[in-house]
């Protein structure tokens, strides 16, 4: 059975509170509704059955409990998943891996869980005719690009549900010709990339276009990772295709394309984390920010969906939060500071 919205139910058993409180918010986070989350007295004691999709039941003794089982086999139908691991603390790798296997349990159960943005939706997009605002200004202290310049430093934009809109603003508040290239990680149905490269080229001054063997990134780009297989960068920076699909349970994976990027730029290589289900990108968040690199958020109210970003945010790693305009302006606000910076340097050793 789903809930109101059409999303499955689950109910949570577990005699530990702590326990229910982290299966509730993980759950929740990629959209199930809760039906009933208690200990199993309180479900025994329940005057009317929940009608739940899927139950889970993690006990501290099973045997403490054993009316439990055939007061479950006995009221419904609906699988139930035992003895899932603890959960760890929240902010850490290992619970961000720990919500990633229970994913994989839900959908072994579910089928996919994670909302992505549909066709409808993408042309719907594609159809908004905003009031033109005027072209950003680009800074005295920045430097054009100069065209077809390969890209010294790489901003990865991770998104997923609510992404293309985000993403889409965020490019349109940029002024043209900054010094930096753009690989874009979108969870998205594969069967779409073309009206999303319509949809993001539509005003902005960067244009997506889909990755190619042996390209490098340059200043302006905005390559977007194809969803089917993964991608990486030679020696020399190049992108390469492998014939390996992307690791985790949807593509392209957020965490590896930053894996893949930050091991060839290192603390040149920066991540924009913007609207979405899941927690892509919590895992590789903190290896990144041991680079060095900036690892900025897209701020909650302003997201389709905003478990992905806020999942990053708990990690510690993020150094700034923002609507899609705000970290467009304080990208080119870096950006100018870098340069001012450089033009200080290069000055004083003259």
């Amino acid at each position: 059975m789903a809930g109101q919205t059409g999303r499955p139910r689950v109910g949570i058993v577990s005699d530990v509170v702590l326990q229910r409180h982290r299966l509730q918010a993980a759950t929740s986070k990629f959209g199930l509704a809760v039906r009933f989350s208690g200990d199993p007295e309180r479900l025994l004691g329940y005057p009317e059955f929940p009608d739940a999709s899927l139950w889970l039941v993690t006990l501290e003794d099973e045997a403490d409990h054993p009316l439990l089982f055939d007061h479950l086999l006995e009221n419904t139908d609906a699988p139930v998943l035992f003895g899932l691991d603890e959960a760890p603390k929240p902010g850490s790798t290992e619970y961000f891996r720990w919500e990633r296997r229970l994913l994989g349990k839900l959908e072994q159960q579910l089928g996919h869980l994670e909302e992505l943005d549909s066709e409808a939706t993408l042309a719907e997009l594609e159809q908004e005719t905003p009031a033109p605002a005027p072209s950003p200004g680009m800074p005295h202290w920045i430097t054009p690009a100069v065209p077809g310049s390969v890209a010294e430093e790489v901003w990865i934009l991770g998104a997923s549900l609510g992404g293309p809109a985000a993403v889409k603003t965020f490019l349109d508040h940029l002024p043209p010709n900054l010094p930096v290239g753009f690989i874009y990680a979108q969870h998205i149905d594969g069967n779409f990339t073309e009206v999303l490269t319509r949809v993001l080229g539509r005003h902005a001054h960067y244009q997506l276009k889909r990755a190619e063997e042996g390209y490098r990134v340059k200043n302006g780009d905005v390559v977007l990772m194809p969803v089917e297989h993964e991608w990486k960068l030679n020696e020399q920076g190049a992108l390469t295709e492998t014939s390996n699909a992307w690791p985790g349970p949807y593509g392209p994976s957020i965490d590896q394309v930053l894996l893949n990027v930050a091991d060839h730029y290192g603390q040149r290589c920066h991540a924009i984390l913007f609207s979405g289900m899941g927690n892509d990108g919590a895992i590789a968040a903190p290896l990144l920010k041991a680079y060095g690199s900036r690892i900025w958020v897209q701020e909650s109210t302003s997201c389709g969906n905003s478990s992905m970003p806020e999942s990053v945010a708990a990690t510690g790693c993020s150094g700034f939060c923002g609507t899609p305009e705000q970290l467009a302006r304080e990208l080119v606000k870096t950006i100018e500071e870098s340069c001012l910076l450089k033009s200080r340097q290069k000055r004083d050793s003259a």
